[in-house]
């Protein structure tokens, strides 16, 4: 009976890795079709049907960061190069402000509740209930206003103040889990708040806040409508170049562009993967008792 069973928990554990298997391959086609035309020639690309078997060509990778003069047969500089730093620098900057503003803050709401927490709380919340389309005329008067269209400041403040009330929100949910008999007695031995803050607070949420930093990056680094409307030449983002990019004469150039989103989801692969084990405990965070 032993043997029977363990032949059908075994059997029934290959089905379902084996649906497993299809459904990520089912997700993943996208990112494959987009991996595969990035290497493609331009007759490749928009054959019909799609070809899986062709020769791969490294000229889209090229043509992102150089752009081809025609009259002089050489080639300038596309200004890729610059839109990536700007996108890698703006996102950067601002999470991270976020993140640690946030993180203050909630351990605020959290250790020291004021009359009308809640209140204070769900105000917060509500910048982010909006769909950002509707708050884009008074931020663009507030841009024009103040001096700070296409300009870094302006936009990093923005995606700051957007991602605020979510590093709050998801940071409280942490520190609320944590047990605070040991904090407790770190302040009866003398301990001084900030010192119980650094030293036995954060280093139990440092899985949290992992996974709320993957998140708000992503969040960040696909943003469009503000990047469209309030960056200049100097602080145009990714997102906006390859919206650029679509049109012209000769129509979309299928294999220009999946190289440019081939080498736009590489930061943030890169990120989720150097952090991926602090993002399981951080998802899983107070979802397992002791």
């Amino acid at each position: 009976m032993s043997k029977n069973r363990t032949h059908v928990i075994g059997k029934s554990g290959w089905r379902r890795t084996l649906g497993a298997a299809v459904v990520s391959a089912i997700y993943f086609f996208p990112v494959y079709y987009i991996l595969m035309t990035a290497f493609k020639t331009r007759p490749d690309a928009l054959a019909m049907p799609i070809k899986f078997l062709f020769t791969p060509t490294m000229d889209n990778f090229y043509s992102v960061f150089v752009r081809a003069d025609i009259q002089g047969g050489g080639g300038t500089d596309s200004g890729f190069s610059h839109y990536f730093f700007n996108s890698l620098f703006i996102g950067g900057t601002s999470v991270t402000l976020a993140l640690i503003m946030g993180t203050a803050a909630a351990y605020g709401f959290s250790r020291f509740p004021l009359r009308g927490n809640d209140t204070y709380l769900f105000i917060i919340l509500t910048t982010r209930m909006l769909p950002p389309i509707i708050a884009i005329i008074p931020i663009f008067v507030l841009f024009r206003v103040f001096g700070l269209s296409g300009s870094y400041t302006g936009i990093i403040a923005l995606y700051t103040a957007f991602n605020l009330p979510f590093s709050i929100w998801m940071a409280k949910s942490f520190f609320d889990d944590l047990d605070r008999d040991i904090e407790d007695a770190a302040r009866m031995d003398g301990s001084s708040e900030w010192r119980v803050f650094r030293k036995i607070c954060l280093p139990q949420v440092y899985g949290g806040l992992a996974a709320t930093f993957v998140f708000a990056v992503i969040l960040t680094w696909n943003e469009f409508l503000f990047a469209l409307m309030l960056t200049g030449t100097e602080t145009r983002t990714v997102p906006v170049a390859i919206a650029r990019t679509i049109g012209g004469q000769v129509g979309v150039d299928w294999g220009l562009m999946s190289a440019i989103e081939t080498l736009f989801i590489i930061p943030v692969v890169l990120v989720t993967f150097v952090l991926q084990n602090q993002l399981l405990r951080g998802v899983t965070f107070g979802t397992i008792r002791k």
